[in-house]
Parts: C-alpha cells; structure tokens; sequence
C-alpha cells in the first residue's frame, strides 16, 4: 500500500463543513467584508487583464465570482481544492469563463502545470500551513507561473488592537522572513499590509526580466 498522506492542513476545513456545509462558513473567514478587502489587494496589484489565474485553494468560488463583481477582464480562472464539498458547490454557481476542480494542491506536484497560467493566487489557503510547508508551495506555484504568484498571511506584526484575536485554526507567519525568503526568489517583489491595520499581508513575487 502506498504510504499514507498527511492531509492535517484540511483538518479545519473538514471539520468546519459538517458543522455548517459548504457554505461560506467553511471557508475560515472572518467576515465577507475582510475576504473581499483581501480580494481586492490583489486583484489592485496585479490587475489580472487577459491573464489566466489559478486559485490555489479556492473554496466554493468567492475570488472568482469577485473578479467578475469587479468586471475584471481576466481571460481565465481555474480554481482548485482538495475539498469535494466545495468544488460540488462553486461549480453549481456556473460562473463566466471559470473551472474548478478537485485536487490537492499539496500532495500532487503538477497541480499547477498544464494550464499555462500567469498567475497562481493563494488568498487564505495558506493560513493552517507551517511556514515550511507554505514556503514549498509558493515555490512550486512560481515555478509554474508565467508572471508570478501573489498571496496573504497573517502578519506577526500587526496593530496592538489584534493582539487579543484568536486566531484559531490559523496561524501568524514572521512577516520580515517571508520577505526576504520572497526577495531570494526574484528581485521583482511588492508587499502591502497598509489594510486591516497590520493584520493581513500580501506579497507579489514577479518573474524577473518580465515587464
């Protein structure tokens, strides 16, 4: 029998769905307010006109129905997750020029090839990973892209007003070492965390010698 997977990474996200379904509440988000203010720090830095995206955990949908709330002329999207609950789910939604499907982005190595993307968005999905693990992904998604990858963390240096929240299942990642982990990887690096007051950042990593 082949050795068995660690799929621990999912455990909250299972464990929130025979809670409430595959609904919103499945995905561990805060509020829909916080989600699409993540949505839109992305979509602001990479603007995604003609570009194919894939979304790297992307639950029941909510990034690519945002795109298209925002008009966004992306060319494609192809959202992935290892939950079947979710798929099922943001298929039934039937959104324009988008596909979703079921794999997981951890185990399987080519997840990310064969659909010449431009870029590959982790929005949330990293969030119940250790650094390690999460720095391998990006990784591996960049070296998939053809422009690069973007994604959000929790900042472990945020307002003193979020020192109290509980994070749970999810975890603070070291901002600083991210970055330079980030800028080993290409020269070619934005950063914001100007929103949610420090709680939230993201990171654009762009293909150096591209414009």
């Amino acid at each position: 029998m082949p050795p068995s997977r660690d799929s621990s990474y999912l455990d909250p996200y299972r464990s929130a769905i025979k809670q409430h379904g595959p609904g919103f509440a499945a995905t561990l988000w805060g509020s829909r307010s916080a989600q699409q203010l993540r949505f839109d720090v992305m979509i602001d830095l990479a603007g995604f006109k003609n570009c194919t995206i894939i979304d790297a955990g992307c639950g029941n949908g909510d990034f690519a129905a945002r795109l298209l709330q925002r008009d966004i002329a992306y060319r494609k999207y192809i959202g992935i997750d290892a939950i079947s609950e979710m798929i099922t789910q943001a298929n039934e939604r039937e959104l324009d020029r988008c596909t979703f499907l079921e794999a997981d982005m951890v185990h399987d190595a080519d997840v990310f090839n064969g659909y010449e993307a431009d870029y590959v968005c982790f929005s949330g999905s990293l969030n119940t990973m250790d650094d390690e693990l999460a720095m391998r992904l990006v990784r591996r998604a960049f070296d998939a892209a053809a422009q690069g990858v973007m994604f959000n963390f929790l900042s472990n240096r945020p307002h003193a007003r979020w020192g109290d929240k509980d994070l749970t299942p999810a975890r603070r990642f070291d901002t600083a070492q991210w970055l330079d982990w980030s800028m080993q990887q290409t020269s070619r690096v934005s950063f914001t965390q100007a929103y949610l007051d420090g709680h939230d950042a993201t990171v654009m990593m762009l293909r150096d010698g591209d414009e």
